[in-house]
């Protein structure tokens, strides 16, 4: 069972992956991939987990299905994990994986600014980071840029290591206010977690 996010991480190792026999998905991971797929991006058959999952087998999940009731009824199982934290053994100790992979999610200056352009997007609001500095950037670039407040405050290990913590205005914010949010910006570009990604898909 190999954790790795559901939109973006996941669908990047699956379409790089040689042909290993059957690729199972946790449903978190299955719908993303179904859309991406219909949008034409080249990635390998999946079949969502229903049930038995045979021998040999490769499940996708995301990180929190690890060590969950849902991946102890897959039976017998070794578990992995994809993310930029493998690089530091403590985590991975932590976590009680025998097998991390290095892969790290986040862009780099010219790989955020070339992705946001490739959306087409001219109205593009950024979460999760240096919002404010991001923002008046993407305004001298000539977007229509805006700041979208996120209760996301990073991974667990990344609290752990950075000491991160919910900033206090997200953490009151009514759910259901966060769900209005969420939906008032579904048709346009949105920066999630160091990447561009068009929030239609994220809906």
């Amino acid at each position: 069972v190999l954790g790795a996010y559901g939109l973006g991480k996941a669908q990047r190792i699956m379409a790089a992956l040689p042909e290993i026999g059957p690729i199972f998905t946790h449903g978190a991971v299955e719908g993303p991939t179904g859309i991406l797929r219909g949008q034409g991006y080249r990635l390998p058959p999946t079949h969502r987990v229903t049930g038995a999952v045979p021998k040999g087998a490769l499940v996708v999940a995301p990180p929190s299905a690890l060590g969950s009731p849902w991946a102890e009824r897959l039976g017998d199982t070794a578990e992995a994990f994809a993310s930029g934290w493998m690089a530091i053994r403590g985590i991975r100790r932590r976590r009680g994986l025998g097998t991390g992979f290095t892969l790290s999610d986040h862009a780099d200056w010219p790989g955020l600014n070339r992705a946001i352009r490739a959306t087409g997007a001219a109205r593009v609001f950024v979460t999760h980071g240096y919002t404010a500095v991001f923002r008046r950037w993407l305004e001298t670039q000539g977007f229509d840029a805006g700041i979208v407040e996120t209760v996301y405050s990073g991974d667990p290990e990344e609290a752990t290591a950075a000491g991160a913590r919910r900033p206090a205005a997200c953490a009151s914010r009514p759910p259901g206010r966060r769900a209005k949010l969420c939906r008032r910006w579904a048709a346009v570009a949105c920066t999630c977690g160091g990447a561009s990604v068009p929030t239609s898909i994220t809906r």
